[in-house]
């Protein structure tokens, strides 16, 4: 039997979501693909492969990036939601009922939030 070294020989779909997803996280941290690759024992060149999805994941490598950007490795294929807003009731409920919105409903809440927020 051999052994797998690639996520399920991960599609080009799910190489591009996660490399966008990676670099997202990356940007968000404030990290540059130098230092990014540097606290992940990876090298340059593996960080630009695997953000541009020209390159698949191993799991040892999706440990050591979820480390180095202190998030839990679903994280990096799951979207912008962390893992932990999701354990959050209250926050989980919220999620549950924009789901149900229109886009137009959606747009004007998003263009409203920052106003909310600005009032704390």
């Amino acid at each position: 039997m051999a052994v797998i070294y690639s996520i399920v020989s991960m599609s080009g779909d799910l190489r591009k979501r996660f490399g966008s997803l990676l670099a997202a996280h990356r940007k968000n941290r404030g990290f540059t693909q130098a230092h990014l690759a540097e606290v992940s024992d990876l090298s340059v060149d593996m960080i630009s492969r695997l953000e541009s999805g020209s390159s698949g994941a191993r799991f040892q490598t999706i440990e050591k990036l979820a480390t180095a950007l202190s998030i839990d490795p679903a994280e990096l294929f799951t979207g912008d939601l962390p893992k932990s807003a999701l354990s959050n009731p209250a926050m989980s409920a919220m999620v549950v009922q924009l789901s149900k919105m229109s886009e137009a409903d959606l747009d004007w809440l998003k263009s409203i939030l920052p106003g909310l927020m600005s009032r704390r």
